[in-house]
């Protein structure tokens, strides 16, 4: 099964796996000698610590690589110009709070709230999908009903 990605979020996680495979896990393995130098293991923080960052390095990787074996590439700018679709830039105001938002739609794997990019399999992002610059879109949250207005739309 493969999950949408664009371009540039394929290069982001492309490039965090060989950092963890190149950098982080030659820096940890060090660490862990270092400690192991220290002498009994047992009450040693400092190898139970670099231990404990190296399994959740390993657990990204494969993550990482899970995520980018099933990854297909979709190129935003390939989208038709006019209505929402995967990759686009998407601007809101909540019609309740007059709040503006821009939003990216991306693949699941590089989504990140903080930096603006929501997955495409989010109730906003679904709700988004195949509208119009103008439109008005209700979608459910947690917290009950929320209403847009799409003000702009672009590919950058």
């Amino acid at each position: 099964m493969s999950s949408p990605i664009t371009p540039e979020g394929f290069e982001r996680l492309s490039a965090e796996l060989k950092r963890l495979k190149n950098e982080d896990r030659h820096a940890i393995s060090r660490a862990i000698e270092e400690a192991r130098a220290h002498g009994d293991l047992k009450e040693n923080a400092e190898y139970h610590a670099a231990k404990d960052k190296q399994g959740l390095t390993e657990a990204r990787i494969r993550q990482l690589e899970g995520a980018l074996g099933e990854a297909q590439v979709m190129d935003p700018k390939r989208q038709p110009p006019g209505k929402v679709g995967f990759g686009a830039h998407v601007s809101v105001v909540d019609l309740e709070t007059e709040k503006e938002a821009t939003y990216q739609i991306v693949g699941e794997y590089e989504s990140d709230l903080d930096e603006g990019r929501i997955s495409i399999k989010s109730p906003i992002a679904r709700a988004l999908m195949g509208k119009e610059l103008g439109d008005d879109v209700a979608f459910k949250t947690p917290k009950g009903e929320r209403e847009l207005e799409i003000t702009a739309i672009s590919y950058q």
